[in-house]
């Protein structure tokens, strides 16, 4: 097939939460003509994420073939994106309430190690998390003890550094041992907005239809395209693609439902909750994760650090995270899985100070069980919220990408966002074979959007965005920058 010039084909994208926007960054630094269509007035204001998931750990429950994927897609994401990763560290903890115990984490531990060293071998720049011997590193109580009595450092460089805080805080009585500390880092959302806005802006091929609202998408059966017709500043348009991504998150299936394309999804409405302690500003914390069984009192627990003392809190309660009926599937009738107006509401207005209060509160609760001193904390803004969707019927699917239902017309369906880049490479294929790329470009990962940005305007951009949605601007900023080596 004789290859079409880029610049005359069309991409239309619905949706610029993390699937959409990177669609756009990389289509658009390949000099494709790339439209994003997003409803909100900035990017990537989905549903909470602040973690690389780098092999699944904070899952027990997901498979060895999924945590060796999200690997390969930690490394890929963390390669595309290095200036929206925190690379502070994590500390695996499972609670004496817990059925299982830390020797059962070590297999699996054992194999991401020798996946991510073949990773390595394969590319010398796939060494993002560290080397591959310091992975992971378990301590015992004695270890601990030992580590409790050493003064905090301002600047963790070591394991041992970055487990002080943990040691001198975390109730001993309450937690099995070893304690285990993996390479797991973390990430943060409005970094990712501020960036891609920051790129697709500087692209000439690429434009930005922020504040759209689309209506209606009919094919074209002249062009074997799409018109998409779309209201912005209360005017009606309708331009023309050669195709169409959707990645309207958890609206994916009111696209499908206009194009008749068939599905089976569910939607799960989720929050996170931002803490403050007073006290602890200058401390470095790694992250800490107690796990637990989902949707029980013990539920897991998830202390993720920013700076300046605030925490995002994650418990997978039904009086935190969890809520009745936060989990949907679509119906016979429509693609479009039905969350309560309870849940709307939150997502396109507010949430209610005393609902905010409460769930915070009980985090902040379920959190102290392990590091009493916590019990101090108070709420530190509204909660991270939104809602995602989740292909087939698995409620605990995590790697999944993208799928093909019509004739271009590609559907994103990732439920991990560092699985974006397999769902591009999906995508490039099909354009490949559309005659819109050529074949060498499958795979690409050198781009300059991540060297080229300044990060005085980054940092500026990605703090305006949180103090617009009403959130502190120290969780547009990360604790670790770059990594230690």
């Amino acid at each position: 097939m004789s290859m079409i010039e880029k610049s005359k084909v069309k991409i239309a994208i619905i949706g610029g939460g993390a699937a959409g926007s990177s669609a756009a960054l990389y289509f658009g630094q390949l000099g494709l003509n790339v439209t994003l269509f997003e409803k909100s007035a900035s990017l990537v204001s989905g549903p909470p994420w602040c973690h690389l998931h780098a092999g699944g750990n904070l899952y027990r429950e997901i498979s060895d073939a999924q945590c060796i994927t999200l690997l390969k897609q930690s490394i890929d994401f963390l390669r595309f994106y290095p200036f929206v990763v925190d690379y502070r560290p994590t500390v695996i903890v499972l609670p004496t309430t817990d059925s299982s115990n830390p020797e059962a984490l070590l297999p699996r531990l054992k194999l991401l190690t020798e996946e991510y060293k073949a990773h390595i071998a394969k590319d010398p720049k796939n060494e993002v998390l560290g080397k591959p011997e310091n992975y992971y590193r378990i301590y015992t109580k004695e270890e601990i003890q030992g580590l409790r009595e050493k003064a905090l450092v301002q600047r963790p460089k070591t394991s041992d550094e970055w487990m002080i805080p943990v040691a001198k805080n975390i109730d001993m009585d309450k937690v099995q041992f070893p304690l285990i500390m993996v390479q797991e880092y973390g990430l943060n959302l409005f970094r990712l907005a501020a960036g891609a806005e920051m790129t697709l802006e500087a692209l000439e091929c690429v434009s930005l239809n922020m504040n759209s609202i689309v209506y209606n998408v009919q094919q074209n059966f002249e062009t074997e395209g799409w018109d998409i017709s779309y209201v912005k500043d209360d005017i009606s348009h309708t331009d023309s693609f050669d195709y169409l991504i959707n990645a309207a998150g958890f609206r994916t299936g009111k696209i499908d439902d206009l194009l008749g394309a068939p599905c089976k999804s569910m939607v799960e409405f989720k929050a996170a909750y931002v803490s403050h302690w007073d006290g602890c500003e200058g401390t470095q914390f790694p992250e800490v994760v107690f796990h637990g069984e989902r949707g029980t009192p013990r539920g897991m627990g998830q202390f993720t650090p920013y700076p300046g003392g605030y925490f995002q809190l994650h418990g997978m309660t039904k009086d935190i995270t969890l809520y009745e009926d936060g989990l949907v599937a679509n119906s016979l009738v429509s693609c479009q899985p039905r969350l309560g107006q309870d849940f709307i509401d939150k997502i396109e207005k507010s949430w209610t100070q005393e609902e905010t209060q409460k769930r915070t509160k009980a985090a902040i609760e379920h959190l102290s069980q392990y590091i009493p001193s916590f019990k101090s904390a108070t709420v530190g803004s509204k909660p991270l919220f939104g809602a995602q969707q989740i292909p087939g019927d698995d409620p605990t699917l995590r790697v999944a990408e993208v799928s093909f239902p019509r004739e271009r017309y590609a559907r994103c369906e990732i439920v991990k966002v560092s699985s974006v880049l397999d769902m591009i490479d999906a995508m490039t294929q099909q354009f490949i074979d559309l005659g819109y790329l050529e074949a060498n470009i499958l795979g690409k990962r050198d781009f300059t959007h991540a060297t080229d940005l300044d990060e005085t305007a980054l940092k500026q951009r990605a703090e305006s965005i949180a103090v617009k949605r009403d959130y502190p601007r120290a969780l547009a900023n990360r604790n670790i920058s770059k990594q230690v080596s």
